[in-house]
């Protein structure tokens, strides 16, 4: 094999290689757990791997979030149908019904009997220290940046 030859094979891989570290950037971020909502599974300072989701798009499976998925959820402001608490401008929260699912018992007051297209339900695993749609009601799926994949410290 020829240095001129070898030269451009390593620089092909080093450029490969940055083409999948960027790819990875914009389709995976870790995000740190603030608040107590999500006890017992996440606690306050664990951070978590999250697959970005694209607004509009479908994740790999063809769905966005499916129930029991753990979401992460853009904060929404002042003028937009309601206001997520805390101060950061992400919530960690599980989708407990998604487009399509029956509405769980305690939620009557929604007036709907099934989660209406692009809409979801999301909880805390702690409900007593957890706002959620109890309070928020159906959020629209365009408030999802990513499903969480796994918890990175234990």
């Amino acid at each position: 094999m020829t240095p001129v030859l070898l030269v451009l094979l390593v620089l092909l891989a080093t450029a490969l290689g940055s083409g999948v570290v960027t790819a990875a950037r914009r389709t995976l971020r870790v995000v740190e757990v603030h608040g107590e909502s999500m006890k017992p599974g996440l606690w306050p300072g664990d951070r978590v791997l999250v697959r970005t989701l694209r607004p509009g798009r479908p994740g790999r499976s063809g769905r966005r979030v499916r129930p029991g998925d753990i979401v992460v959820i853009s904060r929404v402001g002042p003028g937009e149908g309601f206001a997520l608490d805390g101060g950061t401008n992400l919530v960690i929260k599980r989708a407990a019904a998604v487009a399509g699912d029956p509405i769980p018992p305690g939620f009557e007051a929604l007036k709907e009997t099934r989660v209406p297209p692009g809409r979801l339900l999301v909880l805390g695993d702690n409900p007593s220290r957890s706002t959620d749609s109890r309070q928020w009601g159906l959020l629209p799926e365009s408030r999802i940046t990513g499903v969480v994949l796994r918890r990175l410290n234990m």
